[in-house]
Parts: C-alpha cells; sequence; structure tokens
C-alpha cells in the first residue's frame, strides 16, 4: 500500500504527531506553502499552528524534490539518487534514517519559540502549537540555525547532513531524559509493521490503517485510548462520532469498544448533557449530539463481548440521566415532543429542516429517544429491575404515540418549530426518514412510506442528505446533499429492520463502493461518488467495516489492543446496478 499524504496522514496507533502534505487549497487557507510537514494533533492548537516543521530533503545544501511512499510502517522520501525514510520508534519518538541526500527541517516561529543547541541534541520550544521537542543525531552531522531576536528565535532551521545519517525526534512535555536503550531503525519497522498486521488482520488494508493511524494515547481530558475522527483537520471525538468506532471495534476489540463509548460520558454533567466534542485539551459545551447511545449500546449488545453485565451495571445511571436531560431540557413548549436548539445539536449542522428558525422537533430525536428507552428496559431487565423496564417501556410507547400524532403527515414525517409547529415546506431532508430505526414498532402503512422516500434519495453513489431535485441541494453542502456515513449506517440497520433487506443491501453496496473509489472522506458527492473534505474519516472507515465485512467470532484475546478485524466479502462490490437519478 502506498497511500498518499495529501489526504491521508502518515502517523501510527497512539501518536500525537503525524506527517501531512498540504495541498495548494488547504495551503492557501492555512498562509503557508504546500509541502509535506510534521504536524501535531494536539487540542488547543490553532488550525494555524499544527504544521511544526515542514520536511525537505537536501542536497549540497539546497532543498530538492522528492518522491513520497508511505506504508503503515515507514515514509520513505526519495530524490537525488538517494532517500529518507521515517518511521515511529513509539507514540513520542519518531526516527529518520538518510543515505545520498540530507535533510531539512523548517520550523516558522512566533512569541517565545526558541531552540536550544547543545553538542549533538536541539532542544525546540514551540510554545504556538504548545509542544517540547528534542532532536538528537545519531549518526552524521546536526546543524542548527536559530538566530535570536528576543522573546524568540527568528527562525528555526535543522539540517542532517552525511554520507548516511539517522536522527531521533521525541516530544517530551517537562524534562526531557536520555533514553537507556534505543532500537535500531530496522527493529523499529519491523515493529510497526507487525503491530499493524496484528490489528488489521484480514480487514481491507487502507480502511484498517485510517482508524489504527488515528488512535491516541490517553493525555489530559482523554481519560481513555481514543480513536480521534481524523489526525487530518478533524482531531477531535464529537458525542455521536464515537458511536461507530465502537461498534466497529466491538467484536474484535471490546474492551478499546468500550471506551470509544465511554469518552464523552466521562465528562457527562450533572444534568445528564453530554459535550459536543472532546479531545486531550478541551472540552466543547456550546452543543450537544443526538442521543444515538440507546440504539449503539443496543447494537453492541446484540453483536459483542464487550457489554458485559458489570458494565451495564456501571453505564445504566449514565444513559438515564442523558435521557432524561433530553426530556428535561429539550422541550420549550412543554408539548412532549423533544427539540434540538441548533442542527450542530442533531449532527446534521445545516440541514434544511432547520431554514425557518430554531428550536426545531425533528421527528429523528424522538426516534432515537424511543429506541433508547428501549435499550434501557433491555438493561434494566437485564440487571434485574423489572419494575424499570416496564417504566421505560411504557414512556417509549408514550413517545412513539405523540410522535406520531405530532410529526406524521400521512405521506411522511416533518420537522416542525418549537412553538409555532411551522415547517420548511421545500426541506427535502434525509433526516424526516430516521424514524425507519424504529421498525417494527412503526405501523406498516408509515414504514411502507418511509422506505419510499429513502429509495428516491437513492443514488448511484448513496444517499442523498437532501434530495438532488431539493432547491436547498448543494454538491458539496455538507448535510445539503452529500452522502454520509452516520445517516447511512442508521437507515440501512433501520431498513433491515423495516422489512427492507434488498433496499439496505443496496444503499450499503453503493456507499461501500464510494469508499473504494473515493477513500474514506468525511463526505461524498451524492451524484458523482467524489470524496469531500477529509479523507482519513474514522467513522466513514468503521461504517465501511460494518456494512463491507461480516461479523467474525470474538477475538482469542479480546484484552488485546491489536486484536484482528473482520474479512472483507469478495467480490461484492463488482456490479454497477443503480439507475440514474430521474431529472425533470
Amino acid at each position: 500500500m502506498n497511500f498518499d499524504l495529501a489526504h491521508v496522514p502518515f502517523s501510527c496507533a497512539g501518536a500525537y504527531l503525524s506527517f501531512n502534505r498540504l495541498t495548494p487549497q488547504r495551503a492557501r487557507e492555512l498562509r503557508k506553502t504546500p509541502a509535506l510537514y510534521l504536524r501535531t494533533v494536539h487540542g488547543g492548537v490553532d488550525m494555524r499552528e499544527r504544521e511544526l516543521f515542514r520536511v525537505e530533503l537536501l542536497q549540497q545544501g539546497k532543498p530538492i524534490p522528492a518522491r513520497e511512499v508511505a506504508s503503515p510502517e515507514v515514509l520513505r522520501l526519495e530524490g537525488g539518487g538517494g532517500h529518507v525514510e521515517i518511521c515511529f520508534e513509539s507514540a513520542r519518538v519518531i526516527r529518520f534514517r538518510g543515505q545520498g541526500v540530507g535533510l531539512r527541517l523548517s520550523a516558522p516561529t512566533a512569541a517565545y519559540d526558541h531552540a536550544l543547541p547543545v553538542g549533538n541534541r536541539c532542544m525546540v520550544n514551540l510554545f504556538r502549537a504548545r509542544i517540547q521537542l528534542m532532536l538528537t543525531a545519531l549518526a552524521g552531522s546536526l546543524r542548527v540555525r536559530a538566530p535570536w531576536r528576543s522573546p524568540r528565535s527568528e527562525f528555526v532551521r535543522l539540517e542532517m547532513t552525511g554520507p548516511a545519517w539517522e536522527l531521533a525526534l521525541e516530544e517530551f512535555q517537562v524534562a526531557w531524559r536520555p533514553p537507556r536503550h534505543m532500537p535500531s531503525f530496522d527493529l523499529c519497522v519491523r515493529s510497526v509493521r507487525n503491530d499493524f498486521a496484528q490489528w488489521r488482520g484480514g480487514a481491507p488494508e487502507l480502511a484498517a490503517y485510517v482508524q489504527w493511524a488515528s488512535l491516541v494515547g490517553a493525555q489530559g481530558q482523554l481519560r481513555r485510548p481514543a480513536m480521534l475522527m481524523s489526525k487530518n483537520w478533524m482531531p477531535s471525538v464529537w458525542s455521536w462520532d464515537h458511536c461507530f468506532n465502537a461498534m466497529a471495534l466491538a467484536r474484535p476489540q471490546p474492551n478499546l469498544a468500550w471506551d470509544q463509548l465511554l469518552i464523552p460520558f466521562d465528562h457527562q454533567h450533572p444534568s445528564g448533557m453530554l459535550p459536543d466534542a472532546v479531545n486531550d485539551a478541551e472540552v466543547v459545551w456550546n452543543f450537544t449530539k443526538p442521543p444515538i447511545h440507546g440504539w449503539a449500546v443496543g447494537w453492541m449488545m446484540r453483536h459483542s463481548a464487550a457489554v458485559t453485565t458489570e458494565r451495564l451495571e456501571a453505564f445504566y445511571p449514565k444513559l438515564v440521566r442523558w435521557t432524561h436531560w433530553w426530556l428535561k431540557h429539550r422541550d420549550d413548549d412543554r408539548d412532549g415532543v423533544p427539540q434540538y436548539n441548533h442542527g450542530n445539536d442533531s449532527g446534521w449542522d445545516n440541514a434544511s429542516v432547520f431554514d425557518r428558525g430554531l428550536p426545531v422537533e425533528s421527528p429523528d430525536l424522538s426516534a432515537y429517544l424511543v429506541v433508547q428507552m428501549d435499550t434501557l428496559a433491555a438493561i434494566a431487565r437485564k440487571l434485574g429491575r423489572h419494575a424499570d423496564a416496564d417504566r421505560w417501556s411504557a414512556r417509549a410507547n408514550e413517545l412513539l404515540t405523540r410522535l406520531l400524532h405530532h410529526s406524521w403527515r400521512g405521506d411522511g414525517f416533518v420537522a416542525p418549530r418549537s412553538g409555532t409547529h411551522q415547517i420548511c415546506r421545500a426541506a427535502q431532508c434525509l433526516i424526516n426518514f430516521i424514524p425507519l430505526i424504529l421498525g417494527q414498532r412503526l405501523p406498516k402503512h408509515v414504514r411502507e412510506k418511509l422506505v419510499a422516500g429513502v429509495k428516491r434519495h437513492l443514488t448511484r453513489h448513496g444517499l442523498a442528505t437532501e434530495h438532488p431535485h431539493s432547491p436547498h441541494y448543494q454538491p458539496d453542502g455538507y448535510w445539503r446533499g452529500p452522502i454520509w456515513a452516520p445517516a447511512t449506517m442508521l437507515l440501512v440497520d433501520g431498513l433491515r429492520a423495516s422489512d427492507a433487506a434488498p433496499l439496505a443491501e443496496t444503499v450499503a453496496r453503493r456507499f461501500c463502493r464510494s469508499c473504494e473509489r473515493s477513500g474514506f472522506a468525511e463526505n461524498f458527492d451524492a451524484l458523482t461518488g467524489e470524496g469531500l473534505r477529509d479523507r482519513a474519516y474514522t467513522w466513514t472507515a468503521s461504517v465501511y467495516r460494518l456494512l463491507a465485512c461480516p461479523q467474525p467470532p470474538p477475538a482469542k484475546n479480546p484484552g488485546s489492543f491489536l486484536a484482528g478485524f473482520c474479512v472483507p466479502v469478495k467480490g461484492w462490490f463488482s456490479r454497477s446496478d443503480a439507475p440514474p437519478i430521474p431529472r425533470g
């Protein structure tokens, strides 16, 4: 595998450092030069300050073009008849080895950034990125230029030269200590290769790599190992994205899967609210995310050894508080139908159903809560709390009745504004079909109408989040048209539960084919299948695995961090059987 560093970063499980190539477009946005960079994905760092060093090959003291060859275990830069190889010795240590060419690492500086060379080492303190690094020449010559202009170095430039040379770069937080033992470069490569092979199992290589390389270690606000959404441009955990990653890990990695589920619950507010997002530096409370957690846990209970009775005992009160929060704090008109105060709370940030104003009683929210109450009832029965189970079942039935009476209009669900109950009639948003996750709980005629509506949103490449004929449709409009992994997974599950398995498999097949053609993008153009925005998004890789891979038996060693994954279905995506979307 040779992946494109403009779309997929070179990193390793546990690391907060990665190598990315800035495309001309991204470089213009960040006001930087298009080039290969060493970046940080720590939280609390401005997006324009994540590039730590520009990485260049040198020949006779001048930069030369380099060909990039990236695999999970090593990044090779070739040019001028020589090469430089880069490998992660560990989550905090990166090793470089060069032959026939040199290496330049260049860092622009801001207030207080500086470098302190001592012998064959140089400490670099990049305050703008809140990171400290120690670079050590293991062989060859290290040259440092960091002219002082108080209170910072004017710039920092480090160059490695020699016929053959080696360099170690280590991230540290407080005080650097020399390592007692440093393995050979080749041993580092073999170690990473073996770790990734164990993680991958028989899964498609790029999907496995995107997830593996997006893991970071527990640090700061992240109290357990976390799978970031991406080590490109989305280095946080949002409070619904994590559910899909947990589901994808549920069979082969039950302990790691349970960690992913609990990340936002580690910060649950006493009121029951979950934060919008978490990274190692900050917890964001301006918004929240939809309550799909009951749906996700219910799925995991059916498919994984991750959900033990002991874990459910601890998780049950958290899920209770999360459910109560929506019912108590998100129903301003007290009509018993909860609301979103912003599109961001739904996960469908700019969907057309929010165009008439806020708050909005979107039908997906009530459907999620009905499923969540059903899950709470199932957990309560498993824990022997039968009275609780009966109460949750009754509350689920009551909310479902309200949803149908309030939001069903004979041919589909609508999303009224809370209070006025006005709707955006021009909106043709896929969010109104999410109640399909209720499956057999819905009346047959409701299911049939919803299934027919989903079919109308299906293009050659998957489910358009806004119908392409809608006046609100935009090809790269975020939730106004593009295909998204979470909507796909929710609706495939809902279709299967609603006696529409053939349509579910068609949706799944087309989505997976888009991933195979365009990478694991944040979303996809509904009419061309082109990958849009971030191209190494973990929930896309997770949904791909959930839809494209059969469910294997649990791993022999479920506690292992790098147990095997699922095996892809052979020949599953060989046909292009989707009719073109009708025009007019």
